[in-house]
């Protein structure tokens, strides 16, 4: 709640200020151009584009990444078979197994030389105790050797922190780097325009308030001068010179005078709002113009001729087409990069669970690798191709609007131009036609007082000085918007 009072405060606040300050059209113009939110966005846009430029040119440099990865198996990679893992667990039965028929024949072929030595008998004897615990040895020892060539996958882990460093990548890095260049400098023409345009807006919006103003001031002299044939009016009908009729009809001009004034001051409310949005001011605020008091807003200029050189040469809608020209030859170097080798320098140090160092040991190990990638295109059926008449028939397309928008441009400039020579001969002829009106109306107001002219003659001289007037407003305030269009046209609104 303290917030809102805070706010209501200092809203009330910003607008009693302002509305003690007169504002020119340069002050208005100042206004916009550092508060309007269009403007803003064209600013950030100018921000957006800066940065993207630093990212594309981040890609000459190293680039460094860590990837980890885990993996469980439900089965564990097996070197030897199931046959050799039971062979080695039963090296010595099986040993045993074919040995001991060689044994008994030895033995059997033996028996006379044993029969001569005695001890040699007892000495095999003894040998031939120690035969079970040789077997289970050797069973043991097999045992051992199949348990060793487990490699116990089953749980894979690993991690590499790499470097990858371009070396040659068709052109596409240089090429993405332009584009963002000329982003940037897209970015800044369509602020550019975004300030001629918001400069016009602020002149329309500036201009209507000064007409509006000056028509509120026509409508309450015009109002009061109804009121004052209207007293005079139910003067004359008292004295007997005049009909209940006249009267009327004076009244009748008179409710339509302060119906108009009403619109007019509701439009010039709705003006008034419209300016301090464009200059990013409370719409409550009412300021005020320093055209507002004004009686002459401007006086005739020469003929202008139409400087079509000028506007090709400043106008930014131009240049931001020729920009767009060059992103899209940019990118036709990048789909004619996929026609090119891509060489890449790579290093690195990788950790890996089983590792090989040692055997198939579970302990996290690893080792450096350094190495250069190469990558080319054989065959993809025509897809580069394809893309890049695409690309180029993008630029053309480009080309062809940059065409067309410099004819528009020049049309433009005649006629803004012819519209500006316009606006000087209907100002000319509105000030013939003003000075006319005020001599008929001074006849007209003359002859009513002396009773030789009628209340309809006298409010048709009213009517005529009233247009008279609002001609000659329109007519001033038309040519400052004629050379405000035709500034714009030539690129040159600032």
């Amino acid at each position: 709640m303290k917030k809102i009072l805070l706010a209501t405060l200092l809203s009330v606040t910003a607008s009693t200020l302002w509305a003690q300050r007169t504002l020119t059209l340069d002050e208005c113009r100042q206004l916009a151009l550092t508060g309007n939110k269009e403007i803003a966005m064209s600013r950030q846009k100018m921000v957006k584009a800066e940065n993207e430029q630093q990212a594309a040119r981040t890609n000459y440099l190293p680039k460094i990444s860590l990837r980890a990865g885990y993996v469980r198996t439900g089965r564990e990679i097996s070197i030897l078979s199931d046959e050799q893992k039971s062979a080695l667990r039963n090296l010595g039965t099986n040993l045993g197994t074919t040995l001991t028929p060689l044994a008994m024949q030895f033995m059997q072929q033996a028996q006379p030389i044993l029969a001569q030595h005695p001890e040699l008998a007892q000495l095999l004897n003894g040998a031939a105790q120690y035969a079970p615990a040789a077997v289970q040895a050797l069973n043991s020892a097999g045992t051992s050797v199949a348990k060793a060539f487990e490699t116990d996958t089953r749980n894979i882990g690993g991690a590499a922190l790499m470097l990858t460093q371009p070396l040659y990548m068709g052109g596409k890095i240089r090429a993405y780097d332009r584009i963002t260049q000329y982003s940037k400098e897209l970015a800044g023409l369509q602020l550019s325009a975004t300030q001629q345009e918001t400069i016009l807006s602020v002149d329309q919006a500036y201009w209507q308030v000064i007409s509006l103003a000056g028509k509120q001031r026509l409508a309450k002299q015009y109002l009061e001068m109804l009121q004052n044939m209207l007293s005079d009016t139910k003067a004359m009908v008292a004295e007997g010179v005049a009909t209940h009729a006249n009267e009327l009809t004076v009244n009748v001009k008179v409710n339509e005078a302060e119906m108009t004034l009403t619109k007019i001051d509701d439009g010039l409310q709705l003006s008034r709002m419209l300016l301090c949005q464009l200059c990013n001011l409370p719409l409550s605020s009412d300021i005020t113009l320093a055209d507002e008091t004004a009686t002459t807003i401007t006086s005739g200029t020469a003929p202008v001729t139409p400087d079509t050189i000028t506007a090709l040469r400043n106008r930014p809608e131009l240049a931001q087409l020729q920009t767009a020209i060059n992103i899209y030859k940019e990118k036709e170097k990048i789909e004619r990069a996929a026609y090119l080798p891509q060489v890449a320098l790579v290093g690195g140090y990788g950790f890996t669970t089983p590792n090989l160092y040692n055997g198939f040991s579970n302990k996290l190990k690893g080792d450096w690798a350094v190495g250069v990638t190469l990558s080319l295109p054989v065959w993809n059926w025509g897809e580069t191709r394809y893309k890049l008449n695409a690309a180029r028939a993008e630029t053309r397309m480009q080309q062809l609007r940059l065409e067309e928008a410099g004819e528009k441009i020049s049309l433009q400039v005649n006629q803004t131009a012819l519209q500006l020579n316009q606006a000087n001969k209907k100002l000319h002829y509105s000030q013939k036609n003003l000075e006319k009106a005020e001599e008929n109306l001074r006849i007209a107001n003359v002859g009513f007082r002396e009773g030789v002219i009628t209340t309809s003659d006298a409010l048709a001289a009213q009517t005529a000085w009233m247009q008279a007037q609002s001609d000659y407003v329109d007519a001033q305030v038309d040519l400052r918007l004629c050379q405000s269009l035709y500034q714009k046209a030539l690129g040159l609104l600032r």
